[in-house]
Formats: C-alpha cells, sequence, structure tokens
C-alpha cells in the first residue's frame, strides 16, 4: 500500500504540495499520466475533480487509481451533484478497496454551468452531510447505521472561500465542517498574501490544516469569466491588467509569474498549496521549481 504521503506531511508540519489534473473527457489518459509521471517527487498528492464545472469527464475514482499505481496519494474530489447517498456510500468504499485515502467533499456545480444542460442534479446530500458520511464510514457504519464488513480509513477535506463571505457566515460554515468530520481544508483561488493572512487568523483555532488554493491563469478572458461566473473566486483588477498588459500572446507566461509570485507571499500564511493550472497541467514542474517548492 502506498503511505498517505498528504496527511503524513500535513501532521509533521510540512508544508504540503498539491496539484490538480482533471481526468479526460474520453479515455486517452496518455497526456495525464505523462504530466503525472513530470511531477514525481516534487508534489505530496494529486487533486482529481469529479466532473469539475458540471462537465462529463472520466470517473475520478479510476484516474485516481491509476494515478495510486504511479506512487502518488490521490486526493479524490467528490461531489453532491450526481449521486443519491447509496450511490456515495458505495463509490466510497469502492474508492477506499482502491488504495484511495483523501477525499474532498464539494458540493459540485449546477449542471446548467456544464455540457449536459438536461442533467437532473441530485444533492440528495449536502457537504456538510457528505463529510458526516465519510466520517460514519471511517468508523464502521452506513448512514443507516448499519455495521460494516471493514471500514475506512479516509482522511477528510472540505472547501472553503477566504475574502468570499462575511467573517460571521465563515465561521459559522467552517465550524459545521469541522464538527461533521473535515480534517483539512482547500481553499478556492486566492491572490493575496493578506486575503489568506486575515483568514488563517480566523480558523487557527478550529487546528485545521488549510491549502491555499492557486490558479494559474492563462489569459484575461479566462480570469473576467471567472470572476463573473465562479462563486468565491474574485480575480483583482491589477492582476487583470497585468494579464492585458502582457498581450494575447503573453498572457500565459505572466500568468504563471503570477501564480509563482502568489505562492512566495503565501507561503508562510498556510499549511500548503494546491496548484490548479489547467491548460497549462504540463507546466507545473517549472511552476513548483520557480516557486522553490521542491
Amino acid at each position: 500500500m502506498n503511505a498517505p504521503t498528504l496527511h503524513r506531511t500535513l501532521v509533521q508540519g510540512q508544508f504540503a504540495v498539491i496539484v490538480e489534473l482533471n481526468p479526460p473527457k474520453g479515455t486517452d489518459v496518455s497526456a495525464l499520466l505523462e504530466t503525472a509521471k513530470s511531477l514525481i517527487g516534487r508534489v505530496h498528492g494529486i487533486n482529481v475533480p469529479d466532473n469539475t464545472a458540471a462537465v462529463m469527464r472520466a470517473s475520478s475514482v479510476a484516474v485516481a487509481r491509476l494515478l495510486y499505481e504511479q506512487g502518488y496519494d490521490p486526493v479524490l474530489q467528490l461531489t453532491c451533484r450526481d449521486r443519491n447517498r447509496i450511490g456515495i456510500q458505495s463509490d466510497l468504499l469502492g474508492a477506499h478497496v482502491l488504495g484511495i485515502r483523501n477525499v474532498l467533499c464539494l458540493t459540485g456545480d449546477s449542471p446548467s454551468a456544464g455540457d449536459h444542460k438536461e442533467a437532473k442534479p441530485v444533492f440528495d446530500l449536502d457537504t456538510v452531510q457528505l463529510m458526516h458520511a465519510v466520517r460514519e464510514l471511517n468508523q464502521g457504519r452506513d448512514l443507516s447505521g448499519n455495521p460494516l464488513e471493514g471500514q475506512t480509513a479516509f482522511f477528510i477535506g472540505g472547501a472553503v472561500a477566504p475574502g468570499a463571505e462575511s467573517v460571521e457566515l465563515l465561521h459559522k460554515k467552517f465550524e459545521a465542517k469541522v464538527k461533521a468530520g473535515a480534517q483539512f481544508f482547500q481553499t478556492q483561488p486566492i491572490f493575496s498574501a493578506k486575503v489568506i493572512q486575515s483568514f488563517m487568523e480566523e480558523v487557527r483555532p478550529y487546528s485545521r490544516k488549510v491549502l491555499a488554493g492557486v490558479l494559474v491563469l492563462r489569459s484575461v478572458k479566462m480570469a473576467e469569466y471567472v470572476n463573473a461566473h465562479v462563486s468565491g473566486i474574485d480575480v483583482p483588477e491589477e492582476i487583470l491588467q497585468e494579464l492585458r498588459d502582457a498581450g494575447e500572446a503573453q498572457a500565459s507566461e505572466a500568468g504563471i509569474e503570477i501564480a509563482v509570485r502568489t505562492i512566495r507571499a503565501i507561503r508562510p500564511f498556510c499549511d500548503g498549496v494546491h496548484v490548479m493550472a489547467g491548460r497549462l497541467s504540463h507546466r507545473l514542474p517549472e511552476i513548483i521549481r520557480k516557486a522553490e517548492l521542491s
């Protein structure tokens, strides 16, 4: 069995580095696995999204297993959107059987945002209830209280959006997730050291590890779309202007430099980073090197 790298790293107080690799929309995983190979020895885990933005892709459980076979400690993202509580618990048990030990519990984007707009959302559980379900499986029983033939041992994660909500609401949501079983948190993309510093001051009493999200912007259009359509993310005007000044041809290079600069600025205040590079995932080794994370 692969060592639980992410859990061990965070518990030991070391700075954790995880990245995100999106499953393909199809069966060709060659590019994803090639990128993963380039990250060997550079990261403590790889996040595997669950049909992110409600766009149908290959199973996150299957891709997480492939990464596990390469020696990684994958972080399985699991949303409430597509499954009822039976399907969710079944997938969790299956993931555990396949060696996956980290699960990030998310709500999931509405189907109206994706490529199957006629799909019916499920949302049988919300994120707090999903975390509770994972904790129950860890304790050897299902949501109905029935005993399991072998319990799980998941490291439970939750999402949080610093700066997007009032301090009072943030505390309320954070505390609810902690009580439900959350052991670590990943934030929405951060673009300001002040935002993460203030946030960490607020949540340190909960004694939970927090990995700050870093989004690699590849164009002004992408940044403006994120601001308009993705809840909890605010790309500051000065960064938008920096991308404009770089010009279309050099926007992705500017986006990489912004990400590197952001990682360096926020590192003193958080327990790790979660780097989301999207179509620039092949540049992740470079980003990690420039940010001095290796």
